[in-house]
């Protein structure tokens, strides 16, 4: 018996208003930015840990101004800090929206596989009376092994 883990008809109109709601959060988004590896790897990290530090720095530096100097840029600061409090919850949705997209895809494809393993066996059992050896042995090919020397094409 085949597994159903998820059933989903997506209608062309729900297609076509996904793709124009995610082009209006791309445009109204902007500004974000995009770091490569190296650049993530050299910042200094805001963790959860660090919030209440940075938060009460900002703070008290805010509420001394005498002590800041002019190059420490504490109103960029501050406004980095309202702008990751107003991306963070959206982003925790768009993060949750993601994570549920990657389960569908990954169930559903889990589904076809099911069904598709069944059909195969049924082929097996069944496939030769009724003509049907060739196509089997076709889909066969996805169970053979490879050598490493036919896995890795040559280069030119």
């Amino acid at each position: 018996m085949s597994q159903n883990l998820v059933s989903l008809e997506i209608s062309n109109e729900q297609l076509a208003q996904a793709e124009q709601a995610v082009t209006a959060l791309e445009q109204a988004l902007a500004g974000l930015v995009s770091l490569s590896i190296a650049e993530r790897r050299r910042l200094t990290k805001m963790g959860q840990k660090s919030e209440v530090f940075c938060r009460q720095t900002l703070r008290v530096l805010a509420q001394n101004p005498q002590i800041v100097p002019p190059g420490l840029a504490l109103a960029e600061a501050q406004a980095d800090l309202q702008a990751l409090d107003q991306l963070a919850p959206l982003l925790d949705r768009v993060q949750r929206l993601a994570e549920r997209g990657r389960d569908t895809e990954m169930a559903l494809g889990a589904d076809v596989m099911d069904a598709a393993l069944e059909g195969y066996a049924l082929l097996r059992v069944s496939g030769k009376q009724q003509g049907l050896d060739g196509l089997r042995k076709e889909l066969s090919s996805r169970w053979a092994r490879r050598s490493s020397a036919e896995a890795e094409p040559a280069e030119a």
